[in-house]
């Protein structure tokens, strides 16, 4: 159905994630500039595979959390036929920051010592602008039911988090999804919860949300959601604390995932309604 994203293996028809394929792994050598678009205060580094990231640091605000959130919902993502950055995780030395003038930048590196996460760069990408850019319904459609799975709640007018470049969609930013990690002793409920899509970039673009759904829920497999778990490294789930082990923290995000999509009843109806209401405006 979809073609499998460059660099990872197919697990089967429409599997955009490899199968015991691990993230790769680069080691920083630069640290560029940082860049105060996010409240997390992502940085643009080098690496030794000569490769340029923007790179998610596992010392801000919402710490490995949304690192997590990160890979899982942008691995989900690249499953759903949608275009992602290639991610990395991104070993960083702290011996990097005295060399940089800012104390806030130097804080930040000292506290993000070991993997962080890395966002290939796309030079030349231009932000999402709603008032001029389009996205066909079937594409609108599948952004609009994964966010409804994940609960983003960070695509918005104000701040779409996509990117055009060489004239494709690239979905970016990711951390505020899976917000139910941040309590677990409610995350039963929250998988129950509608998704509220009024301020959502695309609600007005006649996404065929009900379509989407017919094509993407069966992809999402428990096989599937393991694989793409399974990329998570595991010294960023050393602060779920919640379970014995790191083998129940990883089994504990698939069940949600697979609690959220069988409950698919308490939140699809609504944002397709909303889609189809929006689309006739």
């Amino acid at each position: 159905m979809f073609p499998p994203p460059r660099g990872y293996l197919s697990c089967g028809p429409g599997h955009g994630v490899g199968c015991g394929v691990v993230l790769p792994r680069v080691q920083v050598t630069r640290y560029v500039t940082p860049l105060r678009e996010g409240g997390s205060l992502p940085g643009l580094m080098e690496a030794d595979d000569l490769g340029t990231y923007v790179v998610k640091f596992r010392g801000a605000g919402q710490g490995p959390k949304a690192l997590i959130a990160e890979v899982i919902t942008g691995l989900l993502a690249r499953a759903c036929g949608l275009r992602v950055p290639d991610l990395v995780t991104v070993d960083l030395d702290p011996a990097l920051a005295p060399g940089e003038p800012d104390q806030e930048i130097q804080d930040l590196l000292r506290a993000s010592g070991g993997l962080n996460l890395g966002v290939d760069f796309l030079p030349g990408a231009l932000d999402f602008d709603v008032k001029s850019a389009r996205v066909d319904p079937d594409t609108a459609g599948r952004i609009l039911w994964l966010d409804g799975l994940t609960v983003n709640a960070d695509r918005s007018w104000r701040n779409p988090n996509m990117l055009l470049w060489h004239g494709q969609l690239y979905l970016i930013d990711h951390g505020a999804t899976l917000t139910f990690q941040h309590r677990w002793s409610s995350a039963a409920a929250a998988a129950q919860r509608p998704y509220d899509a009024a301020q959502h970039v695309l609600i007005g673009c006649g996404g065929r949300v009900e379509a989407a759904d017919s094509e993407l829920a069966p992809l999402v497999t428990a096989d599937l959601l393991a694989g793409i778990v399974a990329q998570v490294p595991a010294e960023w789930l050393a602060s779920e604390t919640e379970f014995g082990t790191e083998a129940d923290a990883r089994q504990a995000y698939c069940d949600w995932l697979l609690a959220r999509l069988a409950a698919r009843s308490a939140w699809l109806p609504g944002l397709a309604a909303l889609a189809a209401d929006r689309s006739t405006r």
